[in-house]
């Protein structure tokens, strides 16, 4: 039996709007049939005052790109976010006041906004995934149970590439798949890098290594090496569409929750 919320189109504002992933949201939000109310760019942007659809090619909207963040949630069931981490805090405190949930993919955050996160679960639903790829989710399924099931014979290492402008490493991503393999192998320390007479491997190590070059959207590997064999659990993205599709799912499963903080699993 479909419900009345589920009768009427997801609302949505876009916050990043000007991005490529902001405007791959757009341009798929709009194929999907959901609503677009309200498309947010920072201030001084050149798609300032244009037409947000126009600007992701998905046609002419009636929504202009504009800097004003409250105006822009107004009416939104949702506000999906693929901005920069020094504009998140501002997003949640005005999306929790406007009773806007929120789904954000924007990388980079540190302690201090992650604490903004959970103060804003406290008003509305949360959801924050440095990757919103359904592939990549079941990857930490996979690499945790992996790690647990082979144990500590086995040594553990994740590599990640990206283009080279992004800006922090290692990928969020990477960080989410060192702490589900951390949970199900208990005592391993993350380790950025090697270099010099570092000695042998510590079996408590679990290498993480960030490669930078070119146009790559994402690979991450996650190694597990053992006496005569090993495991390489790999995803490669190769369409940023792919974020933009896993964001408006979870935009979908997060209107009409109770307040919290909510992951992909929940999406799933």
């Amino acid at each position: 039996m479909t419900t009345p919320e589920e009768a009427t189109p997801l609302k949505i504002a876009v916050h990043g709007a000007g991005g490529r992933m902001g405007q791959s949201v757009l341009r798929l939000a709009v194929a999907a049939g959901i609503q677009v109310v309200g498309a947010i760019v920072s201030r001084g942007s050149a798609h300032h005052g244009r037409d947000a659809g126009e600007v992701a090619a998905a046609g002419h909207l009636g929504v202009e790109m504009s800097d004003d963040l409250s105006a822009g949630l107004l009416g939104a069931d949702v506000v999906v976010d693929f901005s920069r981490a020094d504009a998140v805090p501002r997003l949640l405190q005005l999306a929790a006041r406007a009773n806007v949930a929120v789904v954000s993919g924007t990388t980079g955050l540190d302690e201090a906004t992650d604490r903004l996160l959970d103060e804003a679960a406290r008003h509305v639903p949360i959801l924050w995934a440095p990757n919103t790829s359904l592939g990549v989710h079941v990857l930490s399924q996979l690499a945790a149970d992996a790690a647990r099931l082979l144990g500590p014979d086995f040594d553990v290492e994740i590599v990640e590439t990206h283009h080279r402008a992004k800006v922090d490493a290692p990928s969020g991503t990477a960080v989410r798949l060192a702490q589900a393999v951390r949970v199900a192998r208990e005592g391993l320390r993350p380790v950025h890098g090697r270099q010099g007479l570092v000695g042998p491997r510590d079996p408590e190590e679990m290498g993480i290594l960030a490669i930078r070059g070119g146009d790559v959207i994402g690979d991450h590997t996650v190694h597990l090496l053992g006496p005569g064999e090993r495991l390489e659990l790999t995803h490669r993205a190769t369409n940023r569409d792919l974020f933009a599709r896993g964001a408006l799912r979870a935009a979908g499963a997060l209107r009409g929750r109770s307040p919290g903080r909510y992951t992909m699993s929940d999406v799933i």
